[in-house]
């Protein structure tokens, strides 16, 4: 029986047909990509950046592509030239196998009629395509490897400088990596080559490989072990990254087993090669088999069972006497990857001694003290300020700002539109992209007043936006901001909606400087392929002045702009001059620096707050400033690309002032924090200082009974031996199985100070009451329990808010409000504060009675002579009992009055002794 191959040619040119539609149609997608991107990128003036990234994609994968498809294809052609010839072996094969004839005759007439340098080129081309469409993802690490800056501190193991971790040994792991794919292909396209000419064969005939495939699998064996030895030689460095339980990094048993037992690998792994690139002349299998089990049961032996015995049998028995010299280099460098050292560490008296003087004197403090949470706020918020269902308010942002009242911390929140929640019937493609295009105005109010109601005081509301005391709004339509998913077409003949006004709409058009121009028909039909939206060519709505807006939404913006840079999951909105302004704190990280812990899901052990984004919530320009000039990973980004960042002095002076520190970064460093404040490596080893995030009890009904881990949180406080109040960022911090309170950190927000860290720590021998034993004490006073047991009785839901930990001058306040929320209702109200304050616990509706009621006490006389003492004594309680009443009905002007007038009274009778703090 004979075998003809099929002559269908009309299915063969249907085929290549297809693949050439196909493959045209991906090349499209890919080039109109790149053209979108360009015009993007040179409509918000970063075109720079556009062609530094394109130009490294494009030459990464050209240079790999040239030279993966050279090596495969001389592999492919060798074993073509030196194969045997195919026909009478492979019958001869097929015959004494017992193979059945017509495979063999098979195989005689398919093997001449392959087009062996067409099949050879082409398979190389394909996998060099593979193997450099998946190196393009590296185009940041080759850059980063040539424009590397120094760290300026070396590793305590190598002597090398920490540039070397964060920038080359991840290159050269990619390398190394490229070129173990470069060598498994052409010995695959080789191992195809041979297979089919007949000179790999597992059946049993003569030989299993032929002269030439030995030679030629030889040398490819020798060049995989030569790049194995250099592999080993990495391996060293990777050990700084180890964890052995106690600490990670290098620890004993890798510096003294790992790492020599690595350095007899890399000479054996030589040896390896040159006994394989011999073999190409001997011919024996024996000794690329005998190379392979001598490097690799050497591995299995010595680097993975010996040291464990060892780490176990000798190192474990006198572990914390071993391991100390590597636990310093742990905590050392950890502390340097996450900015720890730089912790100022204060003693903080914890006393009892407030009293209506200390509070007079910290009243910025007083005024600012956090009574509204951020659920609750924004439940309030939806219900009273969203106006129409298409508005949405996606976040509530903290900030302060300097406004008539005084220095006012606030809450804020801007009013987006969410297209989404348009009715069903009215989700047209003119709505949702030429009409509905922008959301409008921003919700602010302080965070501690509220009206008879228990709802929130406004600075700002309504649209447009009407200020009651806060800063005025001129520009408050926001195109850009947290939602902002999909582009919109604006200056078209439809008029853009602008906010409802009674039964009526008011419409507006943007005037701003984004977009990418959109009225001819090229651009049209270049943005229906890339959208896949026939509406953009077909709409008659667009005109020859229409711009469409992308990236929409703040962080793709930046993302989209900087790939590189990790952003904050918490971009806040800024008003500033009238206008709006969304803040974004990007970090740059890495998980390569060397003996630090990680701190990051995804392995990262290294952060800085390094950039400062700042973008325009009208027109979307985007601004990168510079906050951390030291970082080595950011100035070697400025080096990449010169013309993206600016100093911060460039900032806006007023945008300046609401720089904060993020609270991300700062729950990281806390997080670890709680183990590195030991620098003492056997107090570390024995972990007997570790400290943990206090509890609380939040939410309906008080929460879980375990409690809740508690948060960062932004307030405005006075820091003790500092002469002014200033917005700062603080957590408490309380003992391993503890719950009294041992120490506070805080992170400094405010110009000149800002980024500075400082933690107060608690006398060792006192007493101080924590977060979770002052929530106990509330549980168990019975008013407040009755109370609460009341509402959750009459159809409604207690919720209870963060406690909040005030320090005023040396000593603790504690805060705490209580929404009510009607079951079946979304609007809390906040009903109820909480303080408490040494073993004294009050709840009054506002935050003035409560403290009037907790201090009521706390103005002690001293000894009072008879007559004129007496006067003096009736004169000053009638000043306290004002100041009191003062104090509840929160006016703090006539309390300061009638405490200033209390003051030479109580002086006098005490012997011209002040009993206030300073």
């Amino acid at each position: 029986m004979h075998w003809q191959p099929s002559s269908g040619m009309n299915v063969r040119r249907i085929a290549i047909m297809v693949a050439v539609v196909v493959g045209a149609l991906i090349v499209a997608g890919r080039l109109t990509g790149v053209v979108v991107d360009w015009l993007w990128f040179a409509s918000i003036g970063y075109v720079d950046v556009f062609w530094t990234t394109v130009s490294a994609k494009a030459l990464l994968f050209v240079a790999v592509f040239a030279v993966s498809a050279s090596v495969i294809a001389a592999s492919g052609f060798l074993a073509h030239r030196y194969a045997r010839r195919p026909g009478s072996w492979q019958v001869e094969t097929a015959r004494l196998s017992g193979t059945p004839e017509f495979i063999s005759e098979l195989a005689d007439q398919l093997a001449p009629r392959i087009p062996w340098r067409a099949s050879i080129a082409g398979s190389a081309i394909v996998l060099a395509l593979i193997i450099a469409g998946g190196e393009i993802s590296n185009w940041d690490l080759v850059l980063r490897f040539l424009h590397q800056v120094p760290y300026g501190d070396r590793d305590p193991v190598f002597g090398q400088d920490i540039s070397f971790y964060l920038f080359s040994l991840p290159a050269y792991l990619a390398f190394k990596n490229w070129l173990l794919q470069l060598i498994f292909c052409s010995a695959l396209v080789a191992a195809a080559v041979y297979g089919i000419r007949g000179d790999i064969t597992f059946e049993q005939a003569p030989r299993v490989l032929s002269a030439a495939a030995t030679a030629h699998g030889s040398a490819l064996l020798g060049a995989f072990f030569l790049l194995k030895a250099w592999s080993y030689t990495l391996d060293r460095f990777l050990l700084l990254y180890g964890d052995n339980g106690v600490v990670v990094g290098a620890g004993y048993t890798d510096i003294h087993v790992e790492l020599p037992v690595l350095w007899v690998l890399v000479g054996l792994a030589v040896i390896a090669a040159v006994a394989c690139w011999v073999n190409m002349r001997r011919q024996d299998y024996r000794i690329p088999i005998g190379a392979a089990l001598l490097v690799f049961g050497t591995s299995f032996v010595f680097a993975l069972i010996y040291p464990a015995l060892f780490q176990r049998l000798y190192v474990k028995p006198s572990e914390l006497q071993l391991e100390m010299p590597y636990i310093k280099h742990n905590i050392a460098l950890t502390r340097m990857a996450y900015g720890l050292n730089q912790i100022a560490v204060k003693p903080f008296p914890a006393e009892q001694e407030l009293n209506l003087a200390s509070l007079e004197a910290n009243r910025a403090t007083i005024d600012n003290i956090r009574l509204w949470d951020v659920q609750p706020l924004m439940d309030t918020y939806a219900q009273l300020q969203e106006i129409r269902t298409y508005y949405k308010f996606f976040s509530v942002d903290i900030d302060r700002y300097r406004l008539d009242a005084g220095y006012r911390q606030v809450m804020l929140s801007a009013r987006e539109l969410e297209p989404s929640m348009l009715p069903a019937n009215a989700q047209t493609w003119v709505n949702l992209h030429l009409l509905f295009t922008h959301g409008n105005g921003v919700v602010m109010s302080p965070v501690t007043e509220k009206s008879a109601e228990g709802l929130p005081s406004f600075y700002l509301q309504d649209i447009p936006p009407v200020a009651h005391g806060g800063p005025a709004v001129r520009e408050p339509r926001l195109y850009f901001g947290e939602g902002g998913e999909g582009y919109v077409i604006v200056k078209g003949s439809v008029p853009e909606f602008d906010y409802p006004k009674g039964k009526d709409n008011v419409y507006t058009a943007y005037s701003g400087s984004d977009g990418i121009g959109i009225g001819s028909t090229a651009r049209r039909s270049l943005f229906a392929w890339q959208f896949n939206d026939p509406n953009i060519l077909l709409t008659d709505y667009i005109t020859s002045g229409s711009r469409i807006l992308l990236h929409r939404n703040i962080q793709d913006r930046v993302r989209t702009i900087a790939p590189f840079l990790r952003l904050d999951h918490d971009p806040y909105l800024v008003t500033s001059n009238g206008r709006l302004f969304w803040m974004q704190d990007a970090y740059t990280t890495s998980s390569w620096f060397p003996y630090a812990q990680p701190g990051f899901d995804d392995g990262a052990n290294y952060i800085r707050n390094a950039v400062k984004v700042v973008v325009d919530a009208y027109n979307g320009t985007v601004d990168f400033y510079v906050s951390d000039p030291n970082d080595p990973i950011l100035r070697t980004y400025q080096r990449i690309f010169p013309g993206l960042f600016k100093p911060l002095a460039a900032m806006p002076q007023d945008l300046q002032q609401h720089i904060r520190y993020p609270e991300e970064l700062f729950q990281i460093q806390a997080q670890l924090y709680r183990a590195y404040h030991m620098d003492a490596p056997e107090v570390f080893y024995n972990r007997e200082d570790l400290w943990q995030f206090p509890r609380e009890l939040i939410g309906i009904d008080g929460g879980n009974s375990p409690g809740t881990p508690m948060t960062p949180y932004y307030m405005i406080m006075r820091l003790p031996d500092e002469p002014r109040e200033e917005f700062v960022l603080m957590l408490p911090m309380v003992p391993s199985q503890r719950d009294n309170m041992i120490a506070w950190l805080a992170a400094r927000c405010d110009p000149p100070n800002y980024g500075k860290l400082v933690v107060y720590s608690f006398p060792k021998d006192k007493l101080v009451y924590g977060p979770f034993q002052i929530e106990a004490r509330i549980q168990q006073n019975t008013e407040i329990s009755q109370q609460i047991s009341l509402w959750n009785q009459m159809g409604s839901r207690v919720i209870r808010g963060h406690l909040l930990v005030v320090p005023i001058e040396n000593s603790i306040l504690y805060i705490s409000p209580l929404y009510l929320r009607a079951e079946s209702g979304q609007l809390p109200e906040l009903k109820r504060v909480i303080a408490a304050y040494g073993d004294r616990v009050v709840m009054r509706e506002t935050l003035g009675e409560a403290l009037a009621a907790l201090f009521k006490e706390s103005a002690p006389l001293g000894a009072q002579p008879q007559g004129t003492a007496d006067a003096r004594a009736r004169e000053a309680l009638a000043h306290y009992d004002r100041a009191i009443e003062r104090l509840k009905a929160g006016d703090w002007s006539g309390f300061g009055v009638e405490l200033d007038a209390l003051r030479p009274l109580l002086e006098a009778l005490g012997g011209g002794r002040s009993e206030g703090k300073k």
